[in-house]
């Protein structure tokens, strides 16, 4: 094979990963205020962590862009970290003080759905909407 034939299907090889990846879009919406920072981490189907990106909020909304990702299954937990301490704050009973929330708004009647109802699937570029609850 001569050095054309090599360079081209290096060529179709990296066009071929570089189509793979996907871009994630995520707005987070019922913020009840613009206080402090989203703490948001992604998991790929195994729940194993993939990526923890932190938000900053205008309008009681965030807006947070992962990129690179894989056609896989993932599922996002996040908290409005409204002191910017780091931890998501509970009252006497464990209940959440600060908002958060879950990938498909998977709450539970008492803490969230079990994990694979949190999953979504990505396999092109994908915007997804998050209601956070207080």
């Amino acid at each position: 094979m001569n050095n054309k034939g090599v360079v081209l299907i290096i060529m179709l090889t990296v066009s071929g990963y570089v189509r793979s990846q996907h871009t994630l879009d995520i707005e987070i919406i019922n913020l009840r205020n613009e206080t402090g920072l989203i703490m948001l981490q992604l998991f790929d189907e195994n729940h194993n962590l993939v990526q923890e990106e932190k938000g900053i909020i205008n309008d009681e909304r965030s807006y947070i862009t992962i990129k690179n990702l894989k056609p896989a299954k993932y599922a996002i937990r996040y908290f409005h970290d409204e002191n910017m301490n780091g931890i998501l704050e509970t009252n006497k009973t464990g209940k959440p003080v600060e908002g958060y929330g879950f990938s498909n708004d998977a709450y539970g009647a008492f803490g969230p759905k079990p994990f694979k109802e949190w999953l979504f699937e990505i396999n092109n570029d994908k915007k997804i909407l998050l209601r956070t609850k207080y």
